[in-house]
């Protein structure tokens, strides 16, 4: 069987992380979950990608993090999106969906 999922374009998955953090805090393992199901299965960042991803937006200061314990009962990184993160997930949704009409209107001339 084909693998559907694709690969990421650059700056998509800050995108991603931001949107699946709009309603609460999860663990890296929880983003990646999220990312799928709102997708559709199509994306599912890989670890490699996924926590440097994490990383980098809290050190921009668009997500903090805590230590707790996960569903399983094991200690976890948990993030949320700050103030500041919001903000940002309202400006890259806006430039995206300007790119996807742009994209549409290219493909359908």
């Amino acid at each position: 069987m084909k693998d559907t999922r694709t690969a990421l374009l650059q700056g998509t998955l800050d995108l991603l992380i931001l949107k699946a953090l709009s309603t609460g805090e999860l663990h890296g393992l929880g983003v990646s979950r999220r990312i799928e199901q709102m997708t559709g299965g199509t994306f599912a960042p890989q670890p490699g990608s996924l926590f440097p991803a994490l990383h980098r937006l809290e050190e921009a200061g668009w997500l903090e993090s805590s230590w707790d314990a996960s569903e399983n009962n094991r200690r976890a990184k948990f993030y949320k999106l700050t103030r500041a993160g919001r903000r940002q997930l309202g400006e890259e949704t806006e430039a995206w969906q300007r790119i996807a009409m742009a994209m549409t209107r290219a493909l359908e001339a």
